[in-house]
């Protein structure tokens, strides 16, 4: 397959079709393409656009999101999920403010060292904004590639992606790496997408070996699937007379790492009995709804029971350390683990029944 004849098929098709208005892509920066490629991780263009608006109001510059407490970066990450994105961003950001003088990188060594980059982002962050000639393997472009060539095999195998990086090393051109590195991207979202992939409309389709052969949707090779374990947890829901809600910091790594959450306990009788300890004795209790909330690795169900009790009851325990007690009608800015934006959002239908 000639690199020249790929790339320029894929570039015309990308001149006509490719997106260009992108927030990201207008005013470009290596920071903005930077912020855009972490939210792009794992989420979609639709869902990343307002957040993504949202973030650079309140973060314009590298030294803002490193002068900022990480609990309003958390905040502003509310909902986008993988939560160790925005923790490695603001500490690549405080990085950046002390190594950099608060400049983005513009070395390929230096962008792939700091905390969340790897190769295919520090790519894409330099040849997007300054046209350098580094190569791309996100989900999208190894659909593309993997249909393309009928490259077998699960992606995240070191054998298999270390074929794609060379096929993809091949076919990047020198000039118009940044078109070229949009185009194949926006071809895996748009054109060859994964379930109904729009082959009618492919610029390489003529020597597409997955479309020769009819099994496009083969490719890639999906990753074994093993059964997801199921673990279970009660979560305390403690509501005051003031209608403020106790809510805990995670610690900083791990599942919700630094968001805030309710108190977990193995079973409904521990986190009863907690109550106690807690100085809290005259209560009413109520079981929210159980609900699934699914990780990457594992499902977990969530059995929240909400506890009110009157004001003077919490005393003892409104000044303990990493306890928050968050205002319903005042919400503070902090960040929330999307189980905790969901019990909160039962409870605040609760309290408007009443």
């Amino acid at each position: 397959m000639s690199k020249s004849y790929f790339s320029q098929r894929i570039n015309d098709w990308h001149q006509q079709h490719g997106r260009k208005t992108l927030p990201w892509q207008l005013d470009k920066s290596l920071y903005k393409t930077w912020v855009s490629e972490v939210m792009l991780q794992q989420t979609q263009v639709a869902t990343v656009i307002p957040y993504f608006n949202q973030f650079m109001r309140s973060f314009p510059t590298i030294s803002y999101l490193a002068n900022a407490p990480i609990d309003e970066v958390l905040h502003h990450w509310t909902g986008l999920g993988y939560y160790a994105r925005a923790r490695n961003l603001h500490k690549a950001a405080q990085m950046i403010r002390d190594k950099y003088d608060g400049q983005f990188p513009e070395e390929f060594d230096d962008v792939l060292a700091l905390p969340g980059i790897g190769r295919s982002t520090a790519g894409a962050i330099l040849s997007l904004t300054l046209n350098k000639h580094f190569s791309i393997l996100d989900g999208n472009v190894k659909r593309v590639l993997t249909r393309h060539q009928k490259i077998e095999g699960w992606t995240g195998e070191k054998k298999v992606e270390t074929q794609l990086w060379t096929l993809a090393d091949k076919l990047t051109p020198a000039k118009d790496t940044q078109i070229f590195n949009q185009a194949m991207m926006d071809m895996g979202a748009m054109i060859c997408t994964r379930s109904k992939p729009k082959c009618d409309q492919c610029p390489v389709a003529e020597d597409c070996l997955a479309l020769a052969d009819n099994c496009m949707t083969s490719y890639p090779t999906p990753k074994a699937k093993k059964k997801i374990p199921v673990k279970t947890a009660v979560m305390l829901v403690l509501k005051n007379s003031q209608h403020t809600i106790q809510l805990i910091q995670r610690p900083p790594t791990g599942i919700w790492g630094g968001l805030w959450c309710f108190p977990e306990f193995i079973d409904k009788e521990s986190a009863v009995a907690s109550l106690k300890e807690q100085g809290i004795g005259e209560y009413q209790a109520t079981e929210l709804s159980t609900f699934r909330h699914t990780f990457s690795h594992y499902h977990f169900d969530i059995s929240p029971i909400l506890i009110e009790f009157s004001q003077q009851d919490s005393n003892q325990i409104m000044e303990q350390h990493g306890q928050l007690w968050y205002n319903l009608q005042h919400p503070q800015k902090v960040g929330l683990a999307a189980a905790t934006k969901k019990i909160l959002s039962s409870v605040n239908k609760i309290t408007h029944k009443e």
